[in-house]
C-alpha cells in the first residue's frame, strides 16, 4: 500500500521481479513496492545517524530533564514565517500571558537551516545562563522527510544535548520523528502541544491558589477553636481554687458560729450554776474565748492568704503548658516550648527561649 499518489514526471524507486508473459513471450516487471526516489537513501542515512548518536548516549533517559512548572522566561526557536510561531504564541498567550517569550528566529528548512538553528539555540543558551530563560521550545510544522531533514543534523543534535535548560521539541505532526526529538528533554506531538508542556494554564494555578487559601482558612479556624477550648478549660481550672476557698470560708463561719454558741451556753450554765466561782471561771472562759476567736481570725487570714489572686497581684504568674498542666519546674520545659502565663488581670502566651536550673 502506497503512502503517496505517483504523478506524471515523478521520480520513483521500484522494487520487484522480472517475469515472462508466456502467451506473447514478453518480458515483464512485476512491481512489489514503490517509493519516492531519494527518500529511501535519506531514511537509511537517518537510521545510521540515529544508531551512532544512540551509542554515544545522546538519547539516554537518565539525562532527560522535566520542564519547570512555572518558568519565568521561555525561549522559542522557529521561523518567523512559520505557522508554528502563530500556534505557539497563541497557546502561550492563552495559558500564561504573564511569561515573557524570547524568540530566536532561524530557518527550519533548507541547506542553511541546521547552522541557523544551532546559532539560535546558542543565543538562547546565553540568556539561560543569565537566568532569563528556564525552558526552550524548538518547533516546526509538519512536512515530508525532506522538509524536516534540517532537524536530523548531527551538529544540531550535539547542540541540543548541551543545553543548560530543558528543551521541548515539537517538530512536525504526531507521526513525525526526527533526531532532534530523540535528543530533546521532552518531545511534543505538535508545536501547540510543546507550548502547553512549557507553561501550565494560569487558571490551574489560580484554582490551586484558591484551594490553598481555603485550606489555610479552615486550618486557622480549627486552631482558633482549639485555642478557645483550651482557654475555657484553663479558666475552669483557675476558678476551682476560688470556689474551694469560698466553701472553706463558709465552713469556717459555721464553725465559728457553733463555737460561740457553745461557749455562750456553757457560760450561761456556769453563771447560773456556779455563782460562787463566777469571777474565776469568768476570767478563764473569757481568756479561752478570746484565744479561740484569735485562732479563728488567724485561720481566716491564712485562708485569705491562700487566695491565688493575691499571689498574682504581687507580680507572680501561674504557668501552664498547652495541655493545661501546671508548670512548677524547669525540668518540665524545653527551649521553643509554648506556655500560658496567667496574671492578675489576664493571660499571656509565651515561648521558652532558654532554661536555667537554680544552684543548690
Amino acid at each position: 500500500m502506497l503512502d503517496f499518489t505517483p504523478g506524471e514526471g515523478d521520480k520513483v524507486e521500484v522494487f520487484g521481479r522480472l517475469g515472462v508473459y508466456e502467451q506473447r513471450g514478453d518480458l515483464q516487471l512485476i512491481v512489489e513496492s514503490l517509493r519516492r526516489a531519494g527518500q529511501g537513501a535519506l531514511y537509511e542515512q537517518f537510521m545510521r545517524l540515529k544508531l551512532k548518536l544512540q551509542e554515544q548516549g545522546l538519547f539516554d533517559a537518565a539525562r532527560k530533564r522535566t520542564a519547570p512548572p512555572m518558568p519565568s522566561g521561555i525561549g522559542l526557536v522557529t521561523s518567523t514565517g512559520a505557522a508554528a510561531l502563530h500556534d505557539v504564541v497563541t497557546a502561550l498567550r492563552r495559558r500564561a500571558p504573564h511569561i515573557p517569550v524570547f524568540l530566536a528566529p532561524a530557518a527550519v528548512q533548507g541547506a542553511q537551516a541546521p547552522a541557523e538553528l544551532v546559532r539560535a539555540l546558542q543565543s538562547l543558551y546565553r540568556l539561560a545562563e543569565k537566568g532569563s530563560v528556564q525552558v526552550i521550545l524548538l518547533v516546526r510544522g509538519g512536512g515530508s522527510l525532506e522538509d524536516l531533514w534540517a532537524f536530523n543534523d548531527e551538529q544540531l543534535a550535539l547542540t541540543i544535548v548541551q543545553s543548560p535548560v530543558p528543551i521541548i521539541c515539537g517538530v512536525g505532526h504526531e507521526t513525525d520523528f526526527t533526531i532532534a526529538d530523540f535528543c530533546a528533554d521532552l518531545r511534543a506531538p505538535t508545536p501547540t502541544a510543546a507550548a502547553e508542556l512549557a507553561a501550565q494554564s494560569r487558571q490551574e494555578w489560580l484554582a490551586q491558589l484558591q484551594a490553598a487559601q481555603e485550606r489555610l482558612a479552615s486550618s486557622a479556624t480549627h486552631r482558633l477553636d482549639t485555642a478557645g477550648q483550651r482557654l475555657d478549660r484553663a479558666a475552669a481550672r483557675l476558678g476551682r481554687p476560688l470556689a474551694r476557698m469560698a466553701s472553706q470560708q463558709l465552713r469556717l463561719v459555721r464553725i465559728t458560729h457553733r463555737l460561740r454558741q457553745a461557749v455562750q451556753t456553757r457560760w450561761e450554765k456556769s453563771v447560773n450554776g456556779c455563782n460562787t466561782i463566777q469571777d474565776k471561771l469568768g476570767h478563764v472562759v473569757r481568756a479561752r474565748l478570746d484565744h479561740c476567736v484569735r485562732n479563728i481570725d488567724r485561720f481566716e487570714l491564712r485562708l485569705q492568704l491562700l487566695d491565688p489572686r493575691l499571689v498574682l497581684q504581687r507580680g507572680y504568674a501561674l504557668l501552664s503548658d498547652t495541655a493545661g498542666h501546671a508548670v512548677t519546674s524547669v525540668a518540665q520545659t524545653h527551649p521553643g516550648q509554648p506556655l500560658r502565663a496567667s496574671l492578675a488581670d489576664g493571660e499571656l502566651d509565651v515561648t521558652v527561649t532558654e532554661t536555667k536550673t537554680a544552684p543548690n
